[in-house]
């Protein structure tokens, strides 16, 4: 079950954990089917020898031709296939628990994805939790190896594999981090390869429990040369199965877990190590809700990683809406600079195939599978593809979508400020992958403004869904959407110049009474950019090869408005990045205001409770689900004018979102969340808000859904 995330936070409730199974800113507006037969079974070759190679350089496994397309590295482009967890999890009639996990289902499974989707790009066909479990045991061989169940897979795992790889396909397997309890045996299990070790020689002696439920692993103590040899005779063992793929689960920091028994890093690293010295191509990827604040570590050491809890429901159908497809819009939002060839954000299955299934309307399953596709996620149906409908196959199977996906340019969103959103990608090529959405509960219109996209003449629109041609645009592109709706575009300016592409997402990071910084993504069309001209009201005021700048010498309490300019290596310059406002905050400024301060109002439940990372050692929480709201009273402002707001905030989830509102005027403020249930330690973010001059009103709260504890705001 999903676990409290910690005092003053609420329990988020989304989907129970499977078994087995920094400073940030951000751009916003100023305010603002029945049972399955058996598949024919024959007798099981022989077991192969372990592979054995030495270790690729870097943090990508490096290949001859494997994977999807010809690359050198391993995870050039998401991976794609089908997964068993989402049928193992659910309660639809004649489906559900680890028990349906067995060699004839996957075989099953299979040859549909070979027939039907493999022409596609699917290939990767992974056994997730259950395969080594008998009666609620984790089996495994004379040396604490998993081994699978023979009752689910009477003859062995190389023999699956010798199937799928004989259908063309690729073979994934499942494993919890750290040494199943089952394995331990009183210590006394030898470790295969190494004399002398014992499964004693590679815990610690108080067996401390990891992963993200507690009661399937122990720790991995790695100050024991026995435990990497340990981690390799694993690995071999998988190779000589002729594995292509292997998730592991409950990772921590992450998984809803963070103190020192959930750091998993040291086991992700030694994970990495082993399987390349196999010397067969294996991806690595990481679940659940992995902590951000580890990212270097998993992108050198994985080639992926989920950014949050299971998609699916542990309910009656695979998925719903609210639990948990939604929340991904938020969560993958803070990942997305860390995606790219050889390690990808992984937002878990896509359950789109088969409507009586899903738990979805048609209208969710396309924005559902529009927002994998946009962000280049990984796809993998947890459908049972023998059930396909019509409808399902189709949105699995545009190559135009899937080519948006495979194309690796995650998207970002414009600004998150509402439930009606405009999320873009700028190609090489020069054009634009857009998708507008609308996330609300009525029918509502969504507009693209193309100036958000440093587009100032006509575009070429092509729906990608329809494969149609839409004719040319200008100004914006609008589209009223049903509940949960969406629409992906191709938009491709008619008139591009011979200069860089124009700077995008500019917006500002910090302020002091006499400075603005300023960051923007780097430009990646037209020529090839060599510098960056940063300009207030009209007059150049700071030059940068890289994306950010401090423009100084600026005065007190004062509004400016800044612009980006690319340059290139003959002079040529690009359109000016849309413009940004900001007023410095008075001499002596910005200026701290405490949560807990006596001159605020709390609401509701909200409450002043204990924080040992805090600002003063406090913090509010209790937030949101209701009329639970906090609210700083006299925030000053010098003059009328666009601020900087920064708020520091408690989250060990995923994250939550805020509705903040200022002076009445209020928006909606997706917070990330640190993923490792510590509700102790601060994190910050930085917006855009309109003050008046004098005494301001700033209130944090959400009638909807809970919201994140506050630590204190700066302005």
């Amino acid at each position: 079950m999903a676990r409290p995330a910690g005092p003053f936070s609420h329990v988020k409730l989304r989907t129970p954990a499977r078994r087995g199974g920094v400073l940030r800113t951000l751009a916003l507006p100023a305010v603002t089917a029945g049972a399955l037969a058996a598949a024919l079974l024959v007798p099981a070759s022989a077991s192969a020898a372990a592979h054995t190679g030495v270790p690729a350089q870097g943090s990508a496994q490096t290949v001859a031709s494997h994977g999807s397309g010809d690359s050198s590295v391993l995870a050039a482009k998401p991976y794609m296939g089908w997964s068993s967890w989402s049928l193992e999890s659910t309660n639809f009639p004649g489906y559900g628990g680890e028990n349906w996990l067995t060699e004839a289902h996957v075989l099953q499974q299979a040859d549909i994805v070979a027939s039907k989707l493999k022409s596609h790009g699917y290939d990767y066909v992974n056994v997730d939790a259950g395969w080594n479990v008998d009666n609620g045991h984790n089996v495994s061989d004379a040396y604490a190896r998993p081994t699978a169940d023979l009752k689910k897979f009477p003859h062995g795992m190389k023999y699956l594999g010798d199937q799928l790889h004989a259908k063309g396909l690729k073979f994934g397997v499942y494993l919890a981090v750290g040494l199943y309890q089952d394995y331990y045996n009183d210590g006394k299990t030898p470790i295969y390869g190494a004399p002398g070790c014992t499964t004693k020689d590679i815990v610690y002696p108080d067996l401390r429990k990891t992963s993200g439920w507690d009661d399937v692993s122990y720790q991995l103590n790695f100050a024991n040369p026995c435990t990497a040899k340990y981690i390799q005779s694993e690995a071999d063992e998988l190779a000589s199965w002729g594995v292509d793929f292997l998730k592991i689960d409950g990772v921590g920091p992450g998984s809803n877990q963070g103190d020192a028994a959930h750091d998993n890093t040291a086991d992700i690293k030694a994970w990495h190590t082993a399987l390349q010295a196999t010397g067969r191509p294996i991806q690595l990827t990481l679940s659940w809700s992995l902590s951000h604040a580890q990212a270097a570590t998993w992108k050198a050491n994985s080639n992926g990683w989920r950014v949050d809890t299971d998609v699916e429901c542990y309910c009656n159908t695979l998925v719903t809406w609210n639990n948990s497809v939604k929340q991904r819009w938020n969560d993958v939002v803070q990942w997305i600079g860390d995606a790219g060839p050889g390690h990808w954000n992984n937002l878990d299955s896509l359950d789109v195939g088969v409507g009586p299934m899903d738990g979805l309307t048609d209208v969710e399953r396309q924005s559902y599978a529009t927002f994998w596709a946009i962000e280049s996620a990984p796809l993998f149906s947890g459908d049972d593809l023998t059930h396909l409908d019509p409808y399902g196959l189709s949105l699995l199977t545009n190559d135009e979508v899937i080519g948006v996906d495979q194309a690796g340019n995650p998207a970002r969103p414009v600004s998150q400020a509402t439930d009606q959103q405009t999320w873009y990608a700028r190609n090489a090529d020069g054009s634009y992958t857009v998708a507008l959405f609308n996330l609300g509960a009525g029918y509502s219109d969504v507009t693209a403004d193309l100036s958000d996209l440093g587009i100032s003449g006509k575009v070429a629109v092509r729906d990608l869904w329809s494969h149609k041609n839409l004719g040319s645009a200008s100004g914006h592109i609008t589209e009223n959407l049903a509940p949960h709706g969406s629409r992906l575009f191709t938009l491709t300016p008619q008139k591009t110049g011979n200069g860089p592409g124009t700077p995008l997402d500019v917006h500002a990071t910090a302020d002091t009474a006499g400075s603005v910084s300023l960051a923007w993504l780097p430009v990646n069309s037209g020529s090839a950019t060599t510098g960056y001209t940063v300009y207030a009201g009209g007059k150049a005021v700071a030059t940068t090869t890289g994306t950010t700048a401090t423009v100084n010498g600026l005065q007190a309490g004062t509004g400016y408005t800044f612009t980006v300019v690319a340059k290139d290596a003959k002079g040529r310059t690009s359109q000016p990045g849309k413009a940004v406002s900001v007023t410095t905050p008075a001499a002596g400024g910005p200026a701290g205001y405490e949560a807990e301060a006596s001159g605020n109002t709390l609401t509701g439940s909200a409450s002043v409770g204990d924080c040992s990372g805090c600002s003063g050692g406090k913090k509010v929480g209790n937030l949101g689900g209701g009329g639970n709201s906090l609210t700083f009273n006299g925030v000053k402002a010098p003059a009328d004018g666009t601020y900087l707001l920064t708020i520091d905030y408690v989250d060990g989830s995923s994250g939550r979102t805020a509705v903040v509102t200022v002076d009445g005027s209020s928006f909606q403020l997706p917070l990330p969340g640190s993923n490792d249930n510590n509700w102790g330690a601060a994190q910050s973010i930085t917006v855009p808000v309109q003050l008046k001059a004098g005494s301001n009103t700033i209130g944090f709260g959400n009638p909807n859904d809970y919201a994140s504890d506050i630590d204190k705001i700066t302005v």
